[in-house]
């Protein structure tokens, strides 16, 4: 009985063991939260993810192509707990990115589907509801049995709720063009101002509907023109608040809508080509706030670049916290945010990534990505050379720990108030955020024709009392620098001039960069960049629906190909394998060749001039990069995720805006390093990288080996990239230079570093005058510094004070010379 019962014992620990195990096995790969079997596809431009919401226990998301109000291949995805994938066969696709959960009928509506407790789903097809679905919103008179609907081109209905029966309120301009009813004069919309509609939420008797984008020529190249609106409608008229881009319209409530509308607030974030922009409605009308930016890729006044920014709850119901993402960082927002109750707004750090929604689910954030698009619309540039995008747009979601959002790039960021404009007197400028940083610089310049005194004035707790804290008297065309103290807290600072003038007026904020030099591990095994050897590989994410990312591999020797070796495939479980396709291979070595000479390699710095002959210098790396970056060994510049570019110079990483985002001007060093890559593409939402030693690799599981062992590559996620090391670099616009009085020097990077130093010298025989002016905006007027006397055979030595923070640096001298100034960014 004993051996029996030790049998049966046996035996099914067995059975658990091998369950175990087949479980063990069947557990899905996954990189950095990035799971490449997740990864979903469509025929279309563009493959974002338009919301992520989780409702009868799966996860649901949807996903958008970049112009289709009557339907695309696009589909509705259902996540389980083990992340089976299921496609549902009810997917009508378009380009949705609207989602409500409506609690009165328990239903979950997200595009143009309503899903209930059950999971069972309902469409309401595009010939009854055409349009761009972009934003829902709880009905104004009916709650518990209607919904509205808004569309990206001024499309209104409303849907009830029971039987889906659509009622149209106003027309979707889509229709109204192909129908011949709109002007070609205003061929968007005949509704409101703006082109690209985003966000709806309803309450205090209204429903609030945001736009940013503009429909003009003009907008798909300059970033800085009116653009957008945000606009509300009471039922029977639409009035436009405010001509600026506007995304995010939501409230305390979320996707649920206000619990108390009649009194709960309405927040909507926007931007223009200053500041990002807050705007809080209450009883007593809007109120409006600006904070500051830490990416400018989001810039385009045409408004494609900025996908769908969201305030969402990602705590529990008894501890609710407030995520928000705009332009490029993430941030806490108070769950009782008001014009009485300001206090809370705090950055936390800043991401690559283009998130278009993004939720809390077991415990781990999930964020839905905007990874890789075939049509990579106006983000084209000569340092791409004639490189063509992904075979076919895919994008992914990324699964995160709850702390993510503390623990990625740098909280830099910075915003301006007044840029060239005429301010009245006595009038304050709108409030911008100061607290959250441990650096706080003001850049002002009074460009008005009298002296002005510009009082300053902080609301110390976000309660609307203000208490001026400083003043500055400034002569005309006078430009001066504020550092506030570290322990000088306050919520939100404005600026009040005495009299009327026209001025500029910005704010730079930073913390301690806290990182290291030295790469982070997950690195380990990239070739370093003395390497004389090199296998590495031309990446292409295949499209026809392969699904798999081709790599034409190559050996180098002394930064010149030595001889092709083979062409290798990898699938969605990351297998790398040699495949015998010529046609693809050569179609790869032919479209993706990297170009050569993207860029000038000069004794102090690198050089470039960009697609609208524009001059910018920026810092050395080692002197190892100088060839490999120039014969075309290495890649220097790509899209890797939609509209936004990277650009790997001299070694640093960099976040590269699209021109119509300004570009060059608003560049932004992300890590610097010494590696040799060969080339980085987005799959899979992964980022993914060759220029591998597999032998120096061990353990690492970012690094993917071939079958055959001859190629290796490395994949992770975009925001690694911040793990590689601190930016740092060296070198100066001007290294014994022939200069002449008076004359500037190029702009060189300055912004995003620490531990900057700056020494000058010349080879005059005469006391030489430098002058040292900052640019600090990207687009805005330069401003003095100060002026430094260098004596003959003097080196003078200027170590820059802790949060001093611009974006250019630029010198003149007062007579002809041959000068140097060389700076130091460790």
């Amino acid at each position: 009985m004993n051996r029996f019962r030790h049998t049966c014992i046996l035996f099914l620990f067995s059975i658990s063991l091998g369950l175990a195990q087949t479980n063990l096995q069947k557990s899905p790969v996954q990189l950095s939260g990035i799971y490449p079997h997740l990864a979903y596809y469509n025929n279309e431009g563009e493959c974002g993810t338009g919301a992520v919401v989780p409702w009868a226990g799966k996860l649901w998301v949807i996903t958008y192509g970049p112009h289709l109000p009557y339907g695309s291949s696009d589909k509705l995805y259902e996540i389980d707990e083990a992340l089976n994938l299921i496609i549902r066969p009810e997917s009508i696709g378009g380009t949705p990115a609207n989602r409500m959960v409506h609690r009165e009928s328990n239903q979950l509506f997200i595009g143009p589907y309503a899903i209930d407790a059950q999971g069972n789903l309902r469409v309401i097809p595009y010939s009854q509801m055409p349009g761009r679905h972009t934003g829902n919103a709880r009905h104004l008179t009916d709650p518990e049995g209607k919904i509205y609907y808004a569309t990206m081109e001024e499309g209104f209905y409303e849907v009830n709720v029971h039987s889906l029966a659509v009622t149209k309120l106003y027309e979707d301009a889509n229709v109204s063009r192909d129908t011949k009813t709109l002007s070609p004069e205003k061929p968007y919309s005949y509704l409101l101002p703006g082109a690209h509609g985003k966000g709806a939420y309803s309450g205090q008797g209204v429903l609030v509907y945001s736009n940013n984008g503009e429909p003009s020529d003009l907008a798909l190249k300059q970033f800085d023109i009116q653009s957008g609106s945000l606009s509300e409608w009471d039922g029977k008229d639409w009035k436009v608040v405010r001509r600026n881009q506007f995304v995010e319209v939501t409230g305390p409530g979320g996707i649920y809508g206000n619990k108390d509308p009649e009194n709960d607030p309405i927040w909507a974030t926007g931007w223009d080509h200053k500041s990002a922009i807050l705007g809080v409605r209450e009883k007593s009308g809007w109120t409006f706030y600006r904070f500051p930016k830490a990416s400018h890729s989001y810039d385009g006044a045409h408004g494609w670049n900025t996908e769908w920014p969201r305030i969402r709850d990602i705590g529990t119901p008894d501890s609710p916290r407030y995520l928000m993402t705009m332009h490029g960082m993430f941030w806490d927002f108070p769950e009782n945010f008001s014009s009485k109750n300001s206090k809370g707004i705090r950055p936390r750090s800043a991401y690559l990534k283009v998130i278009g929604d993004f939720t809390r689910w077991n415990d781990r954030l999930v964020f839905g990505t905007d990874d890789s698009a075939q049509k990579e619309f106006l983000n084209k540039r000569a340092s791409k050379g004639g490189i063509e995008g992904p075979g076919q747009s895919n994008s992914n979601l990324w699964f995160t720990d709850l702390n993510l959002p503390d623990q990625l790039g740098p909280a830099t960021a910075n915003g301006t108030i007044w840029l060239n404009e005429e301010i009245p007197s006595g009038v304050p400028s709108e409030p911008m955020l100061f607290a959250g940083w441990k650096n706080k610089v003001l850049w002002i310049q009074n460009q008005g024709q009298e002296e002005v005194t510009f009082s300053i004035s902080l609301d110390l707790e976000g309660n609307g009392t203000w208490r001026v804290i400083d003043s500055l008297k400034m002569k005309p065309n006078q430009s001066k620098k504020l550092i506030f103290p570290d322990n000088l807290l306050g919520e939100w600072i404005k600026i009040t001039p005495d009299k009327t003038t026209k001025a500029t007026a910005h704010l730079a904020f930073s913390n301690e960069d806290k990182r290291v030099k030295t790469p982070a591990t997950l690195f380990a095994g990239l070739l370093p960049i003395s390497s004389e050897e090199m296998t590495g590989g031309l990446l292409y994410g295949l499209g026809n629906d392969r699904r798999k990312l081709g790599i034409a591999a190559s050996k180098y020797a002394n930064g010149t190909e030595v001889t092709e070796a083979g062409y290798y495939e990898l699938d969605e479980k990351l297998n790398l394998v040699k495949t015998d396709d010529p046609e693809t291979n050569q179609f790869i070595r032919e479209k993706f060749a990297i170009p050569s000479q993207v860029f000038t390699v000069e004794e102090g710095s690198v050089l470039i001039v960009d697609d609208k002959n524009r001059r910018w210098r920026l810092p050395l790396g080692s002197e190892n990069f100088t060839e490999p970056s120039l014969n075309g060994e290495l890649r220097i510049c790509r899209e890797v995720a939609t509209e936004r570019d990277l650009f790997n110079c001299h070694g640093t990483f960099y976040e590269l805006p699209a021109e119509n985002a300004d570009g060059y001007a608003k560049i932004r060093p992300i890590a610097s390093h010494n590696y040799k890559i060969n080339d980085y593409a987005s799959y899979r939402g992964m980022l993914v990288m060759t220029g591998v030693d597999s032998k120096e690799s061990t353990g690492n599981e970012h690094i993917i080996t071939s079958t055959d062992g001859k190629l290796s590559i490395w994949a992770g996620a975009i925001d690694d990239l911040w793990k590689m090391g601190k930016p740092t670099g060296n070198g100066g616009p001007w290294v014994n230079s022939e200069i002449k009085s008076g004359e500037a020097s190029d702009p060189y990077l300055f912004g995003f570093y620490d531990q900057k130093e700056l020494k000058l010298s010349h080879a005059s025989e005469e006391i030489v005058t430098f002058s040292i002016e900052f640019e600090p905006i990207g687009h805005g007027p330069w401003m003095a510094w100060k002026e430094v006397e260098v004596k003959p055979g003097e080196t003078v030595v200027i170590k820059f004070p802790d949060g001093l923070e611009a974006r250019w640096i630029r010198f003149r001298t007062d007579r002809d010379c041959k000068a140097t100034t060389w700076l130091s960014y460790q």
